[in-house]
């Protein structure tokens, strides 16, 4: 009988300058371990997607409840998914709305997002909101993973001067909050994410140490080489296959950002303000931010993320796809049909990004199944017609299984008014933590467990 070797679940590779956890391997689970305890290598993540200025809902929900209902037109890329996800009706965010404060709602509708506290108007540095759901995940997930929790981003943001109509715009441009009045703004340059997930723990991280960094060495990869040659002559076959595919994972990234990052050098678009170190287009930087998800998610570097695939009320536009207006201005269409039109071609593009997550969580094995049957990614947004700034019904699919917890592959219609943060406080508790209430609560979601 061969004694079998095992690895802790905190090994990683080490070289100067750089380290890198690893996935989930066999050999991390005790020699005589019962098949329960191999199997429970996978532990609940929490991803949080956001997409800004509402939804063409007529073209988001469907015409019939419960499973093998048919997809609507903004939800058709995510067809192979389908028996991955619950999608969520008549959930509101009523702490978004302006309750006497005027105007303001694409400011309360990302503020409240995640809180489900109404926001305190103030374009001044008194702002006050409260401790978001996934900060609370994170303050008991972060014992266990180098990094409590990840904010990323696409779009370039800020945190101060007057966004939206009195209202900081610390609120718009923000999911996450680590207390009442200390937001954690997105990464949005998927380098600086990298070098975070990957640098050193105790080197230099201003941006010229991390620039003289890339300038001397090839790859993270070529840094720890020597740990990996080690570790790879104790693993077994099926171990060294995940870890050659993870490290493969890596290594594409790592190209993706140098080749974006050269394009960006060369492509300067008019009129178009792109962060620095960040790809021109969109759906490219979308999915960098969410390969980086997935393999932070993979080696366990963190088991919480929140991604804001653009600010509230942002203005960008989506020229590789034949639209140059800006998306908050068209979404107060008036009912203008073309308007309309281009709007569920946005919404439908940024569902298209998020099937690509999907896919990449799917793809990748995790204890007894996958990254996203071990994993709950809520995607929707804080309004739903933003012509009209409706902060009911709200657009809302939890992809994931949890471990087992929820059955997906239906479509659930709450009684109007449901509390959104209902829903957050059901997720809190399958990420182990049990508050009594999160903002507005009236108690758990019900059904998501149903068959």
């Amino acid at each position: 009988m061969i004694a079998k070797k095992h690895l802790s679940r905190r090994t990683i590779l080490r070289g100067a300058g750089a380290t890198l956890a690893l996935p989930f391997l066999d050999a991390m689970a005790p020699a005589f371990a019962s098949p329960t305890r191999i199997k429970a290598g996978g532990q609940t993540r929490l991803a949080v997607v956001y997409v800004p200025n509402g939804i063409i809902m007529k073209d988001w929900t469907p015409e019939t409840e419960g499973a093998g209902y048919e997809l609507p037109r903004i939800l058709e890329p995510l067809s192979a998914f389908q028996k991955d996800f619950l999608l969520l009706s008549g959930l509101t965010q009523n702490n978004g709305r302006a309750l006497l404060d005027g105007p303001g709602d694409h400011a309360r509708a990302a503020a409240s997002y995640l809180t489900g506290v109404h926001p305190k108007k103030t374009a001044g540095a008194d702002i006050r909101v409260g401790i978001s759901f996934d900060q609370i995940a994170a303050q008991h997930a972060g014992k266990a993973t180098r990094f409590a929790s990840l904010e990323l981003g696409c779009e370039k943001t800020g945190i101060v001067g007057n966004c939206d109509s009195g209202y900081s715009c610390a609120y718009s441009n923000n999911l996450a909050w680590r207390s009442e009045t200390a937001p954690l703004p997105p990464e949005v340059n998927p380098r600086l994410v990298f070098e975070r997930l990957f640098g050193s723990l105790d080197g230099p991280t201003d941006p010229a140490s991390l620039n003289k960094r890339r300038i001397y060495t090839r790859s993270v990869l070529d840094i720890v080489q020597e740990d990996t040659r080690r570790l790879r002559g104790d693993l077994g076959p099926t171990d060294r296959r995940k870890l050659d595919e993870y490290l493969f994972a890596v290594r594409e990234i790592e190209k993706r950002i140098a080749d974006s990052e050269k394009r960006a050098d060369a492509e300067i678009t008019p009129d178009f303000e792109k962060p620095a170190g960040a790809p021109v287009e969109f759906a490219e930087h979308a999915r960098l931010m969410f390969d980086l998800t997935a393999i932070a998610f993979q080696a366990d570097l963190t088991r919480v993320v929140t991604i804001m695939l653009a600010r509230e009320g942002s203005n960008r536009t989506y020229r590789e796809i034949g639209i140059s207006e800006a998306h908050h201005g068209m979404s107060h269409h008036k009912g203008d049909t073309e308007k309309i039109e281009k709007l569920a071609q946005i919404n439908r593009h940024h569902v298209e990004q998020f099937a690509y997550f999907l896919g990449k969580l799917k793809a990748a094995p995790d204890g007894d199944g996958t990254l996203l049957d071990h994993s709950m990614v809520l995607y929707g947004s804080g309004l739903s017609d933003g012509n009209r700034h409706d902060h009911h019904d709200l657009p809302t699919l939890l992809a994931g299984r949890a471990g087992g917890a929820f059955k997906p592959g239906r479509h659930i219609r709450y009684s109007l008014e449901t509390p959104a943060t209902n829903l957050s406080l059901t997720l809190l508790g399958r990420m182990g933590v049990q508050p009594e209430s999160i903002g507005d609560s009236t108690g758990r979601l019900e059904h998501l467990t149903d068959l």
